[in-house]
Parts: C-alpha cells; structure tokens; sequence
C-alpha cells in the first residue's frame, strides 16, 4: 500500500484547471458530463482511502472490533501502521456519510413534497401556479411520476411570449437531460473531497449553459432565450434545492448571457484534442483520475490479501 493510499485524497487537485477552462472552451454537454465523471470518481476513491486509512490505523488499537490476527508483527511490517491517520478517518468518514446522507434525504424530501403539492393540477407537463412570487424551476419525476416543469404566474405575466417560449424549452431540456442528477453527483462529490468545490460550481454552471443553448436552438433566437434569462434572475428566487435545476439558479447570469448573445459554442466533441489549453487540462484530470482509481484499487487489494491472510479460520 505505501504512500499510495493517500494519493486519492489529494488528486483531486489536478482536476482544478480543466473546471475553468471547460466552461469556456467545451460545449456544456460534453463540460458538464466530463467534468461529472471526474468528480464522481474521485470522490469514491478519496472515500476508499478514508476507510483503507481507519482498517489499517485502527486494527492495532486495544478494544477495536477486529479480529486479532490483523494486529500481529507481520501484519503490522507489511502495511502501514499510522495510528494518528486512522483515528482522524473515523470523524472524517462519518462526517461524509451524515452530510451525504442529509443531502440524498432533503433531495428526495423536496421532490415529494413539490410532487405532493402539484397531485391537485391537471397532469400536464408544465405546472403553472397562481402565485405573485416569480420562479421557475424542473422537478424530476420518480416513483412512477413524470418530471414537471414548475412556474408561476408571477414570472410568466412579466416576460413576453418569446421569452416564454425560452423558458419552456429552457426547462424541458433540463428533463430531459437529468440535470438533477449532474448537479447532486457533483454536490455529494464536493462533500467527500472539499478539493473538488470547484467542479461543482462548474457543472452547476455548465448545466445551466447547456440547456440555454438547447432552448436557443429550440426557440430559434439566442436574443429572447437571453433576454429571459436576464429578466428571471432579476426577478426569481431559485430553486427549493440546490440540486434540481433551475430557469434563473444562482451563478454566474452575466456570463451565461454574454455566452448567448456572442458566438455559438463549440461542436460538441467525445473528448478535447491534447493540443490545447483545454485538452492538456482535461487530459491531466483524466490522468489524476485514472491514477486515483489505480492507487485505490491497488491499496484495497492489497489490503484485503494481506489481512485475508493474517484471519484465522
């Protein structure tokens, strides 16, 4: 196992550059799926870590729970023995799971909760409330209830019928490609490693960007679907989580405008060509990803064998 063990807790750092740079040089889609990906791996891996450092640091503990075979000099000789690290990955380890765990729980209670509240309405795809609080947002379906599009009147009866139109499109494209599900990968990813916060802002942007440019190409003017944008983020108060999407969600407004009303955004790619800021960052993260994987990989393995070994039968 060696130093290798604690790589996964600190790569995480290398997927910082291609957090900027995907925002402004990658199609959303392809951004917000690449950078997805890097996050959720990491994160279980850095996991992993944690609890191979609390086996390991604690197996030689008096009054641990372990089979005493695993504290014998051997044992002991062929993996690292740091007391200090494997007590401080038990508060850590259940620090991630009591706040990964609250995060999956609001998640779902919101999502019953506005599912609960909209049974009354026709069953249509959009929603619309009569209520002078101005939001919109798309709640995902589940448990056999069909995703919904969420607004009220008190942002509709203040945009135009273009921009109206840019709404729509803007928040069905959000179902229909399961933002939500980006947006909590990247959220419970950032609670398990702080050092990927960065990403999560990304995505959150990236997912944002991508659905304006889908309801850009839906609507047929980049103008309105901005114009939209502009007034909602004036106007809405978000969403009633940060992990479902949302026609005004916090971030970066004037960014996402500016990207609409200057040139449309690259031909999405399956991957950036190393011959590029974008690419060379991209590849890097690709890099501290797979290697992340491997030390987790090689140091559970190794781990498992050797204290297979040192279990009576």
């Amino acid at each position: 196992m060696g130093v290798f063990v604690f790589l996964p807790l600190v790569l995480p750092l290398t997927a910082w550059p291609v957090a900027r740079l995907a925002e402004q040089h990658l199609h959303p889609r392809v951004a917000t799926r690449l950078l997805t990906a890097v996050a959720g791996v990491m994160a279980l891996c850095s996991t992993v870590c944690l609890a191979l450092l609390m086996v390991v640091g604690t197996a030689q503990l008096p009054g641990n729970p372990l089979p005493d075979g695993w504290s014998d000099p051997e044992v002991r000789e062929a993996l690292p023995y740091d007391e200090v690290a494997g007590r401080a990955a038990i508060p850590a380890l259940l620090a991630v799971a009591a706040v990964c765990a609250r995060t999956l729980w609001r998640h779902g209670r919101v999502r019953r909760r506005s599912h609960r509240a909209l049974a009354a309405l026709p069953g249509t795809e959009a929603a619309v409330l009569p209520d002078a609080t101005p939001y919109a947002y798309a709640l995902p379906g589940g448990a056999g209830r069909a995703g919904r599009i969420v607004v009220s009147t008190g942002l509709l009866d203040r945009l135009g019928s273009a921009e109206r139109r840019a709404l729509f499109a803007h928040e069905r494209a959000h179902l229909a490609a399961r933002h939500h599900r980006y947006l909590l990968t990247v959220r419970l990813a950032a609670h398990a490693n702080p050092f990927l916060r960065p990403l999560r802002t990304a995505v959150a942007y990236t997912a944002e960007r991508w659905a304006d440019e889908e309801a850009a190409r839906t609507v047929g003017d980049r103008r309105a679907v901005a114009r939209a944008i502009g007034t909602a983020a004036l106007l809405s108060r978000g969403t009633p989580a940060p992990t479902l999407a949302g026609f005004a969600a916090p971030g970066p407004v004037p960014r996402r405008v500016a990207a609409l009303l200057g040139t449309a955004p690259p031909a999405p790619r399956t991957w950036p060509s190393l011959f590029s800021g974008v690419g060379a960052a991209a590849w890097t993260a690709a890099a501290g990803t797979a290697v992340s994987a491997l030390a987790s990989a090689n140091s559970a393995v190794t781990l498992v064998v050797i204290l297979h070994a040192a279990t009576p039968l």
